[in-house]
């Protein structure tokens, strides 16, 4: 374990009063996602450790330079998981990373998102203050909107040397099944069973196969096989299936079409754009592979009430990410200005200007 907290706070005093920006990374296996990369580096990687682990609270506590590898294997050690299922996109990634960038797997739609299991953090904000917020446990919520604000930021906001998760058990049993359908038979399926009591953990539409994954008690998985039917695939081959969509290690990521990352209500009917897609999150996540304008993307993305992000490649000077509305343009500026007064922390990485 080392703590590096407090020459941290100082480096970001000095840049804070001299205007210098910073670029904070960790292991740097997102720096494809967001805008550009400005700045002098702050690397985390020398802030690690899991400073406190309660399994009986399902409560677990580490530094932001831990990386995802050795927090999961202390949690799987003890048969718990984080149950939003983040991706790692490399051997280097850090809590820290996780956390800014704000990105769930398979299993956000049924276990929650990033910022659902997010009970605390400590940052050190644009002035160099080392601030706590949240808590260590489930039922603490004093600061809890500020940790939440973290996730997603892109460490725009603040440094974060420290994260409390909520853990969830492992479940006892798994299965997947596969069903050969078209992408808008398997949404409408997609729905219709997220309405049931079914131990839905994950889906995914890909190539023309719907995958679905099952999660809990062994009963209620054999139970659940039995009244969906499909081809049950099992072991190896079904967690490598949902580890390629995680981690983007699937043959629809390979090449170098730009990949859209197209957020939706799940009922949305098939989206009017061109490419290859990859379905999550029972059609509320639709993935494209396309060479379409941003503004068309985007033109049609708004009019089922959702937003569109250039995930990867692609011509950025559209902007990465959908653009704000100017009252939400707005409260984005004010936050900044709140966390980081001197506008240091990765700036642009989110918006021009911010």
């Amino acid at each position: 374990m080392s703590d590096q907290s407090q020459a941290w706070m100082e480096r970001i005093q000095a840049a804070a009063a001299h205007g210098e920006a910073i670029r904070i990374r960790g292991g740097a296996t997102k720096d494809f996602y967001g805008q550009r990369l400005e700045g002098a580096e702050l690397d985390t990687r020398g802030h690690t450790g899991i400073v406190n682990y309660e399994p009986t609270e399902l409560v677990v506590t580490a530094r932001a330079g831990t990386t995802l590898a050795e927090l999961e294997q202390a949690l799987d050690a003890q048969g718990q998981m984080l149950g939003f299922e983040p991706p790692h996109f490399g051997e280097g990634a850090t809590v820290g990373g996780c956390v800014a960038a704000g990105l769930s797997g398979p299993r956000r739609a049924t276990a929650g998102a990033v910022r659902d299991f997010v009970l605390g953090t400590c940052i050190i904000d644009g002035r160099g203050q080392h601030l706590h917020f949240g808590g260590e446990v489930m039922k603490n919520v004093a600061g809890y909107d500020v940790s939440r604000l973290m996730t997603g930021s892109l460490g725009t906001l603040a440094l974060i040397t420290e994260v409390s998760f909520k853990v969830l058990p492992k479940p006892a049993a798994e299965a997947t099944l596969v069903f050969d359908m078209e992408s808008g038979v398997a949404v409408e399926n997609f729905n219709a069973w997220a309405g049931q009591p079914l131990p839905i953990s994950a889906t995914a539409w890909v190539e023309g196969r719907a995958w679905v994954r099952l999660s809990g008690a062994e009963a209620a998985v054999a139970a659940a096989c039995k009244r969906l039917g499909g081809e049950r695939v099992d072991g190896e081959a079904a967690a490598a299936f949902w580890r390629s969509v995680r981690e983007q290690t699937h043959g629809f990521f390979e090449g170098d079409m730009p990949v859209w990352r197209l957020s939706v209500p799940s009922v949305a009917a098939p989206l009017g754009l061109m490419g290859e897609r990859l379905i999550e999150w029972g059609g509320a996540q639709r993935w494209f592979r396309t060479n379409e304008h941003a503004n068309h993307i985007r033109e049609q993305v708004t009019a089922v009430g959702g937003h569109a992000t250039l995930f990867r490649g692609g011509d950025r000077r559209a902007g990465v990410f959908h653009p704000l509305d100017p009252v939400m343009a707005k409260l984005q500026t004010r936050l900044r200005q709140s966390f980081d007064p001197a506008g240091i922390f990765n700036p642009g990485r989110l918006y021009d200007g911010a």
